[in-house]
């Protein structure tokens, strides 16, 4: 059982671990080169600034991937604790490094929670920020399973779901997932330098939306694009010729040219329908949120503004609106409001739907889907 911690950096991850933890009354030491954000994160409640007297049960990791091995070395050789874990957004290259240049490997397990914010900092930290969350872990062979036992039971501490990999297809995931498009937001916002005052004027959501991550720290994405350089490449150079093809149809367009203009349009719609097909694989998931969902779908009485009511509801339970869908069932006709959750949140969400006039009875279509079907008496 873990009683005592150390977080080796205090920024958004080191310090949103330090606050889960301690509401468990896990006793956290936190350490940080900048003076400010270690007082801070100890301020806002996630440990105590300084050293243990002695071996802590488990040591976060919470630095830029480029330098997870030789803080690990480092701490290792101080005898910090008995176990160690990092949260670097990289597993491949950090992996090589604390096998090149730890003495004891049996004591690491690689980490990542796929969680975070557009900002940065120890200001930015939450204690739920982990919640129903995946958080992968990629231990080598060299792993003990006493390491890997302290590093899962910090998972669990957080309110995450442990996702095992290796730690190159991690490394590829998060390159098209998280890596890309933060590049793609950057490049984006950064159009805005050079935008006309007025044009900011007519800025609405979807701008925002596209640009938001854009904010993140700029050396420590650079830091990561570095350690996971090949992977994103990839991409990327995909997305290159995606928008090739998008620019050489628009030109077409814009050149008015009669004989390629079905030509034209035709590779636009197809671009785009393949962006619908691709939102269509995420729509209902949160970063980060595992791949295990479960279908909810709630029955709308035919009552103006009972799906709003829904709505409303809803979103009181955490269900972002845009990730609810509409279907009509075949024969009755009976409108359906449909949505999905991690599996672990589905009962919860019953009980509290239940608690509030929503009678739950649970369907299954298929050996490989879970599906609840609520209706409201």
């Amino acid at each position: 059982m873990i009683r005592t911690m150390a977080v080796v950096g205090t920024g958004l991850i080191g310090t949103s671990v330090g606050l889960a933890v301690s509401r468990h009354g896990v006793m956290v030491h936190l350490f940080d080169q900048d003076e400010t954000a270690v007082r801070t994160a100890a301020a806002l409640g996630a440990g105590v600034a300084g050293a243990p007297a002695g071996p802590v049960d488990l040591a976060v990791i919470a630095v830029p991937p480029s330098r997870v091995g030789e803080v690990l070395a480092e701490q290792q050789l101080r005898g910090l604790a008995r176990a160690y874990t990092d949260v670097a957004s990289v597993k491949s290259q950090p992996a090589r490094d604390v096998l090149r240049t730890i003495s004891d490997p049996v004591s690491f397990v690689g980490g990542h929670p796929l969680a975070g914010r557009e900002r940065s900092g120890p200001l930015a930290a939450r204690a739920d920020l982990f919640e129903d969350r995946s958080w992968v872990l990629t231990p080598t062979e060299a792993t003990s399973q006493a390491a890997l036992n302290r590093v899962l039971e910090l998972v669990a501490l957080c309110g995450a779901i442990p996702v095992m990999m290796e730690s190159q297809a991690h490394d590829a995931a998060v390159a098209l997932t998280s890596h890309a498009p933060h590049v793609v937001a950057g490049l984006m916002a950064a159009r805005l330098q050079t935008g006309p005052e007025e044009a900011f004027r007519l800025a609405g959501q979807g701008l925002r939306d596209v640009t938001r991550i854009a904010a993140g720290d700029p050396l420590l994405w650079g830091d990561i694009l570095q350690s996971n350089a090949a992977a994103v490449a990839g991409v990327l150079r995909a997305l290159h010729e995606d928008l090739s093809a998008m620019l050489t149809a628009l030109d077409d367009l814009a050149a008015a040219e009669p004989v390629r203009e079905r030509h034209s349009m035709a590779t636009i719609v197809d671009l785009l329908r393949r962006g619908n097909a691709g939102l269509a694989r995420i729509r209902g998931r949160h970063s980060g949120e595992p791949a295990s969902q479960v279908r909810l779908r709630v029955a709308v009485a035919d009552r103006p503004g009972e799906l709003a009511l829904l709505l409303g509801r809803l979103r009181e339970l955490g269900v972002c609106p845009d990730d609810v869908t509409t279907s009509l069932a075949e024969g009755s006709g009976a409108l359906f409001a449909e949505f999905g959750v991690p599996a672990v949140r589905a009962e919860p969400l019953r009980r509290t739907l239940s608690e509030h006039g929503w009678h739950a009875e649970r369907a299954v279509r298929a050996p490989d889907l879970r599906e609840e079907v609520l209706s409201k008496p």
